[in-house]
């Protein structure tokens, strides 16, 4: 089970933190999908149980994802945020890192990010 929290609307260049509870195993890739208006949904950014991120190219150098395992919880820091990154956030999770950049297995509710110009 997945319980994302932290969406809002802030301005451009703002920041914004969103957080995911996690259940189950701490060995998990966890990570983050994003879905624009009229838009399908796209990987963001992901964390192994390790510690290894993948990033897509449009969030590299501006957003960060981290996890507390101790917690099972994963977090994205936005920074610099701009107008396309509008989006419903949708935390996920797999067992391994090459699935969850394409087709997580489990997703949680999403959480509305805008971002005004």
């Amino acid at each position: 089970q997945l319980q994302a929290s932290g969406g809002g609307l802030v301005q451009a260049g703002d920041s914004l933190r969103l957080s995911c509870a996690a259940s189950g195993s701490s060995s998990y890739v966890l990570g983050w999908f994003r879905q624009a208006p009229e838009k399908e949904r796209e990987f963001v950014a992901a964390i192994s149980g390790f510690g290894a991120t993948y990033y897509a190219d449009s969030v590299k150098g501006r957003f960060t994802i981290s996890r507390d395992n101790g917690k099972n919880t994963v977090s994205l820091q936005m920074t610099n945020l701009k107008p396309e990154d509008t989006a419903i956030y949708y935390c996920t999770a797999s067992s391994r890192m090459a699935t969850l950049q394409v087709n997580p297995a489990y997703w949680g509710q999403g959480t509305q990010v805008t971002v005004s110009s």
